[in-house]
């Protein structure tokens, strides 16, 4: 890529990678401590079980997913666009452009497009990073008796890897339906998230899901730790105002 195409390429789609995490990741985030907010306060303040926050986080995955599919199509679009033959290509130049390109090409609802299975694979992302975190701030917190630095440190890099683990089969078929491109005939490879999930595992078993996993964990498991990092701190300084 950077002999091809050039330091840029690797940040090729980043004004629809930025416009998905200001939709997408604070939609979950927020919704995540209101619904464990709420669960702890009908639990009569204890802490909540391994379960609770696993529906905690699949709600949160799947209100955030909701929110932040229009910005994800655009960014699967904008990345594939290098792999595809130059008359097949979209060139988006951005984010808007995207988003307005497939509003008057294809109508305000493709903008949900994969939509289904970019909830499923938010459901199974949350509920691995999100439950496994908490879960794992107890156990090093309590159990281990790490300092809170530690802790965030090890609970995050926890979290990371769930969710990399989780999603990864859901995020391989969101990936394939959202860059799909109809044949000469206009007939498009799969007709919907189940038939790409049962073609795949037809044609490479199970594990053809996890194609790519250490690249998708090095992706995703650092984003997941800073996440945490970053949100630990604005918390404290929530705190230190009073807020």
């Amino acid at each position: 890529m950077l002999k091809n195409e050039g330091f840029a390429a690797f940040y090729k789609g980043l004004s629809a990678g930025l416009l998905r995490q200001a939709t997408y990741t604070t939609a979950r985030l927020g919704s995540f401590k209101i619904l464990t907010a709420k669960a702890i306060e009908a639990n009569d303040g204890k802490p909540l079980p391994l379960y609770q926050k696993a529906l905690c986080g699949l709600t949160a995955g799947a209100i955030g997913a909701t929110v932040g599919s229009p910005a994800d199509l655009a960014l699967i679009r904008m990345q594939a666009d290098a792999t595809l033959p130059a008359a097949q290509r979209r060139n988006y130049t951005n984010a808007f452009h995207a988003l307005y390109r497939i509003t008057a090409d294809e109508g305000v609802l493709a903008l949900w497009k994969g939509a289904g299975p970019t909830v499923v694979r938010a459901m199974a992302l949350n509920m691995g990073m999100l439950a496994s975190y908490d879960q794992s701030v107890e156990f090093f917190r309590d159990s281990v008796g790490l300092g809170e630095a530690a802790t965030v440190l090890g609970a995050s890099s926890v979290s990371g890897f769930f969710a990399a683990a989780c999603s990864l089969p859901f995020d391989y078929v969101k990936t394939q339906i959202q860059k799909m491109q109809p044949d000469a005939d206009g007939k498009y490879p799969y007709t919907g998230s189940v038939d790409c999930a049962v073609k795949t595992f037809k044609a490479g078993g199970p594990f053809k899901f996890y194609t790519g996993f250490p690249v998708y964990c090095v992706r995703i498991a650092p984003h997941v730790m800073m996440t945490w990092i970053f949100l630990n701190q604005v918390q404290k300084l929530q705190k230190s105002y009073g807020l």
